[in-house]
């Protein structure tokens, strides 16, 4: 585990920025795991504007997004597909084909989870993006979530529903999330955390042994974990 203390949100978005940008450099086809949430904002407009100034090309690299709420159209302004073509992919230029998300509006939601990990099985994701809630999840794994856990259908707990329900617009209780053990083969993962409300789970994941009330904790075992923070 390497740890980035920042100064601020701004770095901590450009720190985040910089390694992404490293590493399509070195790999232009990269899978790239994407997180959503106030947090990466800021990467995602730093990533922008090295693409404007043609630093970066993203022709080429692939998206696996974390999670989904459900059920949820995708023209919903609460949805994640909705967020990701909003802050991202409508400012870059990148294949809709290499973009990957987990369907709020699936029928099955079982088969859409094993074809998302058969996806990712055949495009081994390179870099993870992650947040985490002030709760320890990450993705949607809440509190208690098995750590050998795959892509499936999960209930957030009411705390998590508060802190994303934001101007009255209610989200749903349940969601789509890559599993723990999903997110763990990812060949390397930067972790972002803002905030004072984050620290809690920081500290857990820095000072305590693994345990599944804090899901943030399972991160301790990736042999390839920066955590760059603003807390």
């Amino acid at each position: 585990m390497f740890v980035i203390k920042t100064k601020n949100y701004r770095e901590l978005s450009k720190r985040a920025c910089d390694i992404i940008a490293r590493e399509i450099l070195k790999k232009p086809d990269l899978t790239l795991g994407l997180a959503t949430g106030n947090t990466p904002l800021g990467l995602y407009k730093e990533l922008i504007k090295e693409y404007k100034k043609n630093k970066i090309d993203f022709s080429k690299v692939k998206s696996f997004n974390l999670d989904e709420y459900y059920p949820i159209k995708k023209k919903d302004k609460k949805s994640f597909y909705y967020y990701m073509f909003k802050n991202f992919f409508n400012k870059i230029k990148i294949k809709k084909s290499n973009i990957n998300m987990l369907n709020g509006e699936t029928k099955s939601v079982k088969k859409e989870c094993l074809n998302y990990e058969k996806k990712i099985k055949k495009n081994p994701i390179d870099v993870q993006i992650l947040g985490v809630g002030v709760n320890g999840h990450i993705g949607f794994n809440e509190p208690g979530s098995d750590f050998n856990s795959k892509t499936r259908l999960i209930e957030l707990t009411k705390e998590t529903i508060k802190r994303k329900s934001r101007f009255g617009k209610k989200v749903p209780a349940k969601a789509l999330t890559m599993g723990i053990k999903t997110i763990m083969k990812a060949k390397k993962i930067i972790l972002l955390a803002s905030g004072k409300p984050k620290a809690k789970a920081i500290q857990h994941l820095i000072k305590t042994k693994s345990d599944k009330d804090w899901p943030v904790t399972a991160l301790k075992k990736h042999k390839n974990l920066i955590v760059i923070i603003n807390i």
